[in-house]
């Protein structure tokens, strides 16, 4: 099946972002948001899954794909997760200004999702939101304090194995990251490399022309929020209904550092899935079965 899109450019804050929406018109409208280094085009073959029941919303976040680079000096300021929740608020209030969206969000896409969610009132705005490896940054610093302050040999073990998961971090925020990914980054050589530790290349056209700039562009995202909300994490609650999709085989995100978000939500799930970080394209029909099964649930639950 090929999904037909509209575009649409929302505008927040001078930045303006690219909305693509296809899918059932009459039917619930679902967002989708992406992390690093991925555009709108990995959700493609997730809504085509999906695109018969719901109205399918996608867009590339700030500086990646066809969406706008924040002109601000001080990057980190521009690409702060304040930002980019509002980033998302803009977009579900033109798509959909009078109902509660459902969301499905990977990566730095539900870390930003996450941010969103935990702002007074979201409840009103989204019915409910199914995230994969992506934590909430503040949840996942609460997580390393107590793990550090009240060690078990457990805990410890937990904390090493997502300090190994995310050694790449340092590099991420380092100034030689630029330079490095615009020498030796290609989009083929992408493909592989995702192919070799998901046991599978996704298609072609699943990542974007631009992704070598858009590898680039998101390096802002860790440089403007890693380690600030690591140091000084905050109470961050929400009402919202979660849905963790959570990758046991994901090479970024182990599943103990995700488990702290339960103290912090009034209704999470879980659901353990054998696969890795970018399930979404080697995986898109369970994925899209998960989700659409959460969202149902949350329907006859309300």
């Amino acid at each position: 099946m090929s999904l037909a899109l509209t575009r649409r450019t929302v505008t927040n804050g001078g930045v303006e972002l690219a909305v693509f929406v296809g899918g059932n018109p009459q039917g619930p409208t679902l967002v989708m948001v992406h992390g690093w280094p991925d555009t709108h085009l990995m959700w493609r073959s997730v809504a085509e899954h999906l695109a018969s029941r719901f109205r399918v919303v996608m867009y590339d976040t700030r500086g990646q794909g066809e969406s706008a680079l924040p002109e601000a000096v001080d990057r980190k300021v521009s690409f702060a997760l304040p930002d980019l929740a509002r980033d998302f608020f803009a977009v579900i209030d033109d798509v959909s200004p009078t109902e509660p969206v459902h969301v499905l969000a990977h990566d730095w896409g539900s870390i930003q999702v996450w941010e969103a969610v935990c702002e007074n009132g979201a409840e009103h705005r989204v019915a409910s939101f199914a995230s994969m490896s992506g934590p909430n940054l503040d949840h996942l610093g609460m997580w390393v304090r107590r793990n550090l302050s009240r060690p078990t040999p457990r805990r410890l073990l937990q904390t090493v194995a997502q300090g190994v998961s995310s050694s790449y971090v340092p590099f991420f925020v380092s100034p030689l990251a630029g330079p490095v990914l615009r020498t030796v980054a290609t989009r083929d050589r992408w493909r592989r490399v995702v192919g070799s530790t998901e046991g599978g290349e996704p298609e072609m056209d699943a990542h974007a022309s631009t992704l070598v700039q858009d590898m680039v562009n998101g390096l802002s995202y860790y440089r403007a929020n890693t380690f600030n909300r690591g140091a000084r994490p905050r109470e961050r609650r929400t009402t919202v209904p979660v849905l963790q999709l959570v990758l046991t085989r994901d090479v970024a995100i182990r599943p103990g550092s995700l488990r702290e978000s339960e103290r912090w939500t009034d209704r999470l799930e879980r659901v353990e899935l054998p696969y890795g970080h970018w399930a979404a394209l080697t995986h898109p029909e369970v994925v899209a079965r998960e989700t659409e099964s959460f969202i149902d649930s949350t329907r006859h639950h309300g």
